[in-house]
Parts: C-alpha cells; sequence; structure tokens
C-alpha cells in the first residue's frame, strides 16, 4: 500500500501544548479549554498517528481558542499508533486491530465526562483521516453530538452511510488518492436522496491527504491558502451548530 501521507510525517516541527492530559474511566485523553467558562464542547479523533501525535494537539488548542473544550481521547485504547517507521504492506492488518467503527463505547465515556464534569450542553464531532471514518460512523449513530466534520474520511462499506443524524460536513483534497472522485461524487449523490439534515461537502484544489492538520511551519506556501481556508470552514461549520 503507498504511503497517504504524502507531507513526510516524520519531519514535523515541534510543538509545545496549550493543555494537558487526563484520564477518562479506561481512556487518556488530552484537553484544551478557553480561558472563559463554556458549556459549548468538541471531540477531536486522532489519525492513524494517535493521539499525541502534534499536528493533532495542535489542531485541539486552535479549536479551543476559539471558545470550546475540546478533547482528544485516545481511541486507540492504549494500542500502538501507526509509527512512521512502520511498512504500508502491513497497513491492512494493523486497521483489522484498529477499526474506525468500534469507536461508540469511548465515544459515550467522553461525552458523559463533557457533560457531567465538564458542564457541556451541545457537543460537536472531527475528525482527521481514521478519525473522519469514526464521525462519518458516529453522526450515523450517536444523536448526542449536535454536528460533525469528517476530514478525508468515509465509511464506504456500509448501505446505511447516508442516513446522518445532525449536521455533517464533508472535507476532502482534490489529489487525496485514497478518496477517489466517484467514491465523493457517490456520497453527495446519495446524501441528496437520502439524508434529511443539512450536509456539506467541499473538495480543496490541489490538497492531498492530511493536509488540514498541518501545523503553520509545516506547510507548504502554495498549500498554506487552501489549509487556512479549510480550517476555517471547519470552525465556521461547527459555530453554526454549537
Amino acid at each position: 500500500m503507498a504511503d497517504p501521507f504524502l507531507y513526510n510525517t516524520g519531519e514535523r516541527s515541534g510543538y509545545g501544548c496549550l493543555g494537558h492530559e487526563v484520564q477518562v474511566e479506561h481512556i487518556k485523553a488530552y484537553v484544551c479549554r478557553p480561558s472563559f467558562f463554556t458549556d459549548k464542547a468538541v471531540i477531536v479523533i486522532h489519525d492513524i498517528f494517535g493521539w499525541q501525535f502534534p499536528d493533532i494537539r495542535y489542531i485541539v488548542d486552535l479549536i479551543a481558542g476559539h471558545g470550546y473544550i475540546t478533547i482528544c481521547p485516545d481511541f486507540f485504547k492504549g494500542k500502538d499508533p501507526w509509527k512512521t517507521t512502520d511498512h504500508w504492506h502491513d497497513f491492512a492488518d494493523w486497521m483489522k486491530e484498529h477499526d474506525p467503527v468500534k469507536v461508540d463505547r469511548e465515544a459515550d465515556v467522553v461525552l458523559k465526562y463533557l457533560k457531567e464534569q465538564c458542564g457541556a450542553k451541545k457537543i460537536g464531532i472531527v475528525g482527521f483521516s481514521w478519525g473522519g471514518m469514526a464521525v462519518h460512523h458516529l453522526m450515523l449513530r450517536n444523536p448526542q453530538l449536535d454536528a460533525g466534520v469528517s476530514l478525508y474520511g468515509i465509511i464506504r462499506d456500509s448501505e446505511e452511510r447516508y442516513n446522518l443524524l445532525n449536521p455533517t460536513f464533508f472535507i476532502f483534497g482534490e489529489k487525496d488518492h485514497t478518496i477517489s472522485h466517484d467514491q465523493i461524487t457517490l456520497l453527495e449523490e446519495k446524501l441528496k436522496q437520502y439524508c434529511k439534515v443539512a450536509y456539506k461537502i467541499k473538495v480543496y484544489p490541489g490538497q492531498v491527504h492530511g493536509f488540514a492538520q498541518l501545523k503553520p511551519e509545516d506547510m507548504k506556501p502554495d498549500d498554506k491558502p487552501y489549509i487556512e481556508e479549510a480550517r476555517k470552514d471547519m470552525i465556521d461549520w461547527i459555530k453554526m451548530f454549537i
């Protein structure tokens, strides 16, 4: 299997996190809060590189800066994330042990924590790649999530994948070779036919898989406007419903 991350994931700049780690029942998580009280929260689901990867913590801090209690749980439950030294021919076996549609129990634990311990009344969810697939799944199953954003990750093997429960935004890169244009077109056609809630699909020109979670210092100059646009669109969608 070809590496879907065309940016070199082994050459990322360091990042000084603004939040802290917590234990939520059996799950470790990274949390960042705004400087003022809020009853709005966002769950961030990491990609295959896991909850401690610098890029995902940057995104958590970014969302918190817009006024949300933001949490990134370890949806791998202590299992090893994919590492930059791993070989892609082992990826299918790795995925069998890290199934993005088997996240319901952990999502319920985190939702309970946000409501009971943080006072959250409205909760959204955002996910990247592996996490995007998990978001798509959860937006079909969990009505407690008031809105979702799935970035370059979709459920592909279920005829029930179009009956979204709450507003969902799907973000894709034009040059993402892990998700074909035909798959995006099919998603759009079927959502138009079956979906009864607000949804949006947007494809960003020239962008590859994993583009939207890069820290500013890791962006290529030509890609920066599209990355910033995607992040603004993500935040605007959250603000519309949360």
